[in-house]
């Protein structure tokens, strides 16, 4: 059965692109035009359709833009909350892509793109979501902290801990290496299965959301240390 992926893009050339293209790939695109569309078919596909596997959203979007939308997916309820998020930025400011991934962006890719990094990004995103539902050592526990690889959630204390699906494979993967020190590339290349570009740091940005949701105090964490000059290293013990 082929993914079914949700566009919200107000450049309709570009969606045409964009869906002619992903189709010869096997997977489906539902477009919508803005924001406001969108949600909505995110909260009731026509026909009563289960959910897209992955939303592409553009961050310049008419009516309220791409980051307000973001916040309102991870603020639906269910398994919609947590469905994977590709943000396209058209512009040049990091700091566009640091705030969409602050707020729960999985990915980005600025414009303009090559069609296909633009699948490989997505294939990437699918097969997280699709890992989900492989056999796994199923919990690992780590103090308070939980983690359940089959149902791809996290706990702390009995509380759930929100992260998007990028942020739960990064966690995962710094649990698998615990008392290992990781560099920022080889934790992207482990989720990302690419080499990482030197310049990007949005690591550090998901590194800071993961703390923020499984440490007591995040500005002072005791889970996830950051080792300076080389990246991160996910401790066994907490103090």
């Amino acid at each position: 059965m082929s993914s079914q992926l949700l566009m919200i893009e107000d450049d309709l050339r570009l969606a045409q692109m964009v869906s002619e293209y992903l189709a010869q790939s096997g997977l489906r695109v539902a477009h919508m035009a803005d924001g406001e569309s969108g949600l909505a078919h995110l909260q009731g596909p026509e026909g009563g359709a289960p959910p897209p596997d992955l939303v592409i959203l553009d961050l310049m979007l008419p009516g309220i833009d791409g980051l307000e939308v973001c916040r309102r997916i991870r603020a639906l309820p269910g398994a919609a909350a947590r469905i994977p998020v590709l943000m396209l930025t058209a512009k040049g400011d990091p700091m566009d892509r640091v705030i969409g991934l602050e707020i729960g962006a999985d990915d980005y890719l600025p414009k303009p793109f090559e069609p296909r990094e633009l699948l490989a990004r997505i294939r990437a995103l699918l097969r997280r979501r699709e890992a989900g539902s492989q056999p796994a050592a199923n919990v690992m526990r780590f103090g308070q902290l939980e983690i359940d690889r089959d149902a791809r959630t996290v706990s702390v204390a009995g509380q759930a801990a929100e992260l998007t699906s990028y942020q739960f494979d990064l966690l995962v993967t710094m649990a698998e290496r615990a008392g290992r020190v990781l560099t920022r590339e080889q934790i992207m290349e482990a989720v990302r299965g690419r080499e990482l570009e030197a310049f990007d740091r949005s690591i550090d940005v998901h590194m800071g959301r993961i703390r923020a949701a499984i440490e007591a105090d995040p500005k002072n964490p005791k889970r996830i240390l950051t080792v300076r000059g080389v990246g991160y290293v996910f401790a066994r013990q907490q103090d």
